[in-house]
């Protein structure tokens, strides 16, 4: 095998972790999912489909940076490993991977997904067959501490660059956030690094036309989470009976992805032995997208121990990739 595969997640992590958010999040008031449920097969598909709309920026935009800057980033962290947080596909890692300095290189992928993580391992292994590669199946909000100690990391070794791209840190709360970058900043030593990309303030005539693009691929992407819980927990919801709606929180700085009810309802979820009602109206919020001044985004990361170390845009200002080293 040309990668290492370990795995920190019980087998029924999933089942367990979706059947908590569902038993959470619809019996609050107002109700709430997290979107890491929306990744499906169909709702993975849709996703690619999204990425490539004219209205949607960020993955564009990120990799635009990536093939400007990467080189720069690389050589600024000193990076010698390579350790990626959520790492899905790690499509764009390898723009980072492409300038590690000569020598023994490790990359390490974390994410919940263990077929994601050995699809990826392999296709890198093909590509990189001197890159020391470790697939770790980790939930990063329990593990990234443990993760980031453990010498798979390189820890000790010096000269990691741990990465979270994608702008997911906008589906954190500001409480969660917090405690997000204290896990990271617990588990750097000096002489490592941090690589953030994180979507900007902007317009929301930009922002929201991302998020409910024309075509109604975004629609359909959110809309596919309800068939997620039919299938999953043997709910029976229809989506015919919600709209998608996407919304600017100028308060909150950030985009919520929300479904609407479009008359009085009831779901059954048969596997869990849960009922809920939805009044006409009443909206199920999908997902929070929080966007970033760079000021916000320093005084965050100040709070938890880094301090600034670059910061790159796209030639439309629009996302950001910055680093930071712990203070």
């Amino acid at each position: 095998m040309a990668y290492r595969f370990t795995d920190l997640l019980p087998a029924d992590f999933a089942d367990r972790s979706l059947r908590e958010d569902v038993r959470t999040g619809l019996t609050a008031d107002p109700k709430w999912l997290p979107p890491k449920w929306f990744y499906d097969k169909t709702g993975s598909a849709l996703f690619e489909d999204i990425t490539r709309l004219p209205e949607y920026y960020p993955t564009r935009s990120e990799r635009a940076i990536l093939q400007t800057h990467a080189a720069g980033i690389v050589r600024s962290s000193k990076a010698r490993h390579l350790v990626e947080l959520g790492s899905g596909s790690s499509e764009k890692t390898r723009l980072l991977l492409d300038h590690l300095a000569d020598g023994e290189n490790v990359y390490t992928a974390l994410d919940v997904s263990g077929s994601a993580l050995r699809q990826a391992a392999e296709s890198l292994a093909g590509n990189y067959p001197g890159l020391r590669i470790e697939a770790v199946r980790a939930d990063f909000e329990q593990h990234l501490a443990q993760v980031l100690r453990d010498p798979l990391t390189g820890r000790g070794a010096g000269g990691r660059l741990v990465a979270f791209l994608g702008g997911t840190i906008g589906n954190l709360r500001p409480a969660e956030r917090q405690v997000f970058l204290g896990s990271v900043r617990a588990g750097l030593e000096a002489g490592d690094a941090f690589l953030l990309g994180a979507d900007l303030v902007k317009s929301p005539k930009v922002l929201v036309p991302a998020y409910d693009d024309a075509a109604g691929v975004t629609a359909a992407f959110n809309l596919n989470l309800l068939q997620v819980l039919n299938q999953r927990l043997g709910a029976d919801f229809d989506p015919e009976t919600f709209r998608h709606r996407a919304v600017w929180n100028e308060d909150e700085a950030w985009i919520e992805m929300r479904l609407r009810a479009t008359r009085p309802l009831a779901v059954r979820f048969e596997n869990l032995d849960l009922s809920l009602v939805f009044a006409q109206g009443e909206e199920l919020r999908t997902e929070i997208s929080a966007k970033f001044t760079r000021a916000r985004l320093e005084q965050e990361f100040t709070a938890s121990g880094f301090r600034p170390d670059g910061w790159w845009t796209d030639p439309g200002d629009r996302f950001s990739l910055s680093l930071w080293r712990p203070a």
